[in-house]
């Protein structure tokens, strides 16, 4: 149905998304002097210096990202949501002793062709249409930055901070910065990340379709994620 029926971030990170490979990478080898490649980049010599202090992996239940999208139906009155739906996340976050973020540890990838909402039609559309899933199967949350997240992390208790990261949708990379409110159990990590964006921002075309009068131009991706430290 409905293009805007996109989340995902999700993510997204869909929200989401995303939405969110997600684990952390290995280097490939080196390609240059002072240089080694990864899936998402070069790595300069100094980065690959820092050394994880904390790593935080998904675990399989209590992660979903999706995507939120205003929209008016035909024959209904007012507004509602289209909202999309996955559980098929990986990824994690690596952090250095000074709070950084480690960047070859630090990437989350949503397979999209799995999201669905409330409509089959506009699932069909999202995939088909809308993002291409056969083309472009899933997107991907390069984080780069964490804002505000106290370090050393505490073991209890609820935090708030924001990420920063290049989220990738149908080939086109922007920058994202996702607000979270997480909470810590011992060496578990949960609570929920969300950001907003145009359909122009990642050069998608709004949905014109017949059962649809209007659709909102802004998406909206939400991850709720619940990850687990892993050891060093």
């Amino acid at each position: 149905m409905t293009a805007a029926r996109f989340l995902t971030a999700a993510t997204s990170g869909a929200l989401v998304v995303g939405l969110l490979s997600l684990s952390p990478w290995s280097p490939r080898a080196a390609t240059a002097a002072g240089t080694h490649e990864t899936s998402a980049r070069l790595v300069p010599v100094a980065e690959r210096a820092q050394e994880v202090a904390v790593r935080y992996v998904i675990e399989g239940a209590g992660n979903a990202a999706r995507y939120r999208v205003r929209e008016r139906l035909l024959g209904k009155e007012l507004d509602n949501d289209a909202v999309g739906e996955t559980s098929a996340i990986r990824g994690s976050i690596a952090l250095d002793q000074a709070g950084k973020v480690v960047r070859t540890g630090s990437l989350f990838t949503v397979e999209l062709a799995g999201l669905k909402s409330d409509k089959s039609r506009r699932d069909t559309y999202v995939r088909n249409r809308l993002l291409e899933t056969k083309t472009y199967p899933s997107s991907r949350l390069a984080i780069t930055e964490v804002r505000g997240l106290p370090s050393p992390l505490p073991t209890a208790g609820p935090v708030q901070f924001q990420l920063v990261g290049d989220l990738t949708v149908k080939g086109v990379t922007r920058p994202t910065t996702w607000t979270v409110n997480a909470t810590v159990a011992g060496d578990r990590l949960t609570g929920s990340a969300v950001t907003a964006f145009t359909f122009d921002q990642f050069q998608l075309t709004q949905p014109k379709v017949s059962v649809v009068l209007s659709v909102a131009d802004t998406i909206r991706l939400e991850y709720d994620f619940a990850m687990k430290k892993q050891a060093n």
